[in-house]
């Protein structure tokens, strides 16, 4: 029996940035997967998903959006809205809505896909840097709250990793990119698809029971420059 055997897990914007390599990570180590393309910008639509998705053993929060790159000095109210309203509103909406059966049982999983812009300053990200530094701060709180309830909380602060959202082909082929690879990141590289989706199945299995409201930089040494 592999790891996740019989765990059914979530996922929210499975059709992109992490999802479809989490999905079929999840998948191949024997989890049944609920595979969401909801953007869960209604107020009503994370509880409409988890009531729809019935047991939800493991909640994968994975929330994307293209980053904006506005000036801070020329950032819209719109811009700042619609940015929170993907990347923030929906997640405490999902972990209340799914939180009452996971307490009722005393076992549960949420794992946010974040940001490690939220970790390090950049030029040009304010609205992104916030909105992914609210994720993050949110877990740490709830994971030191539901933590007694044997509800294991965490978060992945990514960056530079291998998805269609936010590395596409184009960029990836472009010298300058290689070359800022080569200049911000000590890996050298991009962490790969398949290396992140490993970390975050791993953080839905019973050997990572002892992490309370973590947050786990995932970006090549990113962070640390």
């Amino acid at each position: 029996m592999t790891a996740l055997s019989g765990k059914r897990i979530l996922v929210t914007h499975a059709d992109s940035f992490m999802g479809p390599a989490i999905c079929e990570r999840l998948r191949e180590k024997a989890a049944e997967v609920i595979a969401s393309d909801d953007a869960l910008t209604a107020p009503e639509a994370a509880a409409n998903l988890i009531h729809a998705s019935g047991r939800v053993d493991i909640l994968v929060a994975n929330l994307s959006i293209t980053a904006p790159t506005t000036a801070a000095t020329d950032i819209s109210e719109e811009e700042w809205r619609t940015t929170f309203s993907r990347l923030v509103d929906p997640l405490p909406r999902l972990c209340k809505a799914v939180l009452p059966q996971m307490i009722e049982r005393q076992q549960g999983k949420i794992i946010v896909v974040g940001s490690a812009a939220a970790l390090r300053g950049m030029k040009r990200t304010a609205t992104y840097s916030a909105a992914r530094g609210a994720q993050l701060a949110y877990v740490q709180a709830l994971g030191v709250e539901v933590a007694r309830h044997n509800i294991q909380v965490n978060a992945v602060a990514q960056n530079f990793v291998d998805n269609p959202t936010y590395f596409p082909p184009e960029i990836q082929a472009d010298e300058r990119f290689k070359a800022r690879l080569q200049r911000e990141v000590p890996l050298g590289r991009l962490v790969s698809a398949g290396e992140d989706a490993e970390f975050i199945a791993y953080l839905c299995s019973g050997a990572a029971d002892c992490f309370v409201g973590q947050v786990f930089p995932l970006c090549g040494g990113w962070v640390n420059r």
